[in-house]
């Protein structure tokens, strides 16, 4: 019998094994074959932890959120603003995405896939909260009247924009952070 650290181990390895891959290829180019190739693990094992390439990417999806949500925080710091609350996350989702590039992609690679729609209920409770924010930022009238998913759809697309920015960029690091200060006023103005 394989011990429950082997498990979680191969586990990784395939996870591992396909962002490295569906960044590289995309979710069709890749075949399941390859990745347990990569993985260094039998199809069949690929296929025990995941019954088909659909759940595994899937499943992928929701490692990468999860270990994203540690980095995202939506609640209110003491007497934090809602810009303030937006900055603070906004920073960090940025610096995520720099020192994450391959998730990142993944990410910007899933959510315009039709996968998204079959995301389970409590990885799309991580996407809620930043709803929520929206939502109490137009109650307080520091975000506009504009329906918050459009607002979610804004964020998204000008947080992949500064990521290719920066990756492309050759910047100080002191240079890096003014942009990404610069980029979330900029965008700040414009919600407001």
């Amino acid at each position: 019998m394989i011990s429950r650290s082997k498990q979680v181990d191969k586990q990784k390895d395939i996870l591992a094994a396909a962002l490295k891959l569906f960044t590289e290829y995309g979710f069709h180019g890749t075949p399941t074959s390859k990745i347990a190739q990569e993985a260094g693990v039998a199809n069949g094992t690929l296929f025990h932890y995941y019954k088909t390439k659909d759940e595994l990417i899937i499943a992928l999806y929701a490692d990468i959120k999860t270990k994203l949500s540690f980095c995202i925080d939506i609640k209110p710091n003491g007497q934090e603003s809602i810009k303030d609350i937006a900055r603070r996350n906004y920073i960090s989702a940025i610096n995520w995405s720099l020192e994450n590039p391959s998730e990142f992609r993944f990410t910007q690679q899933f959510i315009t896939s039709p996968y998204l729609a079959l995301v389970p209920p409590q990885i799309q409770e991580q996407s809620s909260a930043l709803l929520d924010l929206v939502k109490e930022g137009i109650r307080a009238k520091e975000i506009k009247v504009t329906p918050p998913e459009y607002v979610a759809e804004l964020l998204n697309s000008h947080l992949s924009a500064v990521h290719q920015y920066l990756t492309r960029a050759k910047l100080s690091q002191a240079r890096q952070k003014q942009v990404i200060a610069d980029s979330f006023e900029l965008l700040w103005k414009m919600l407001s």
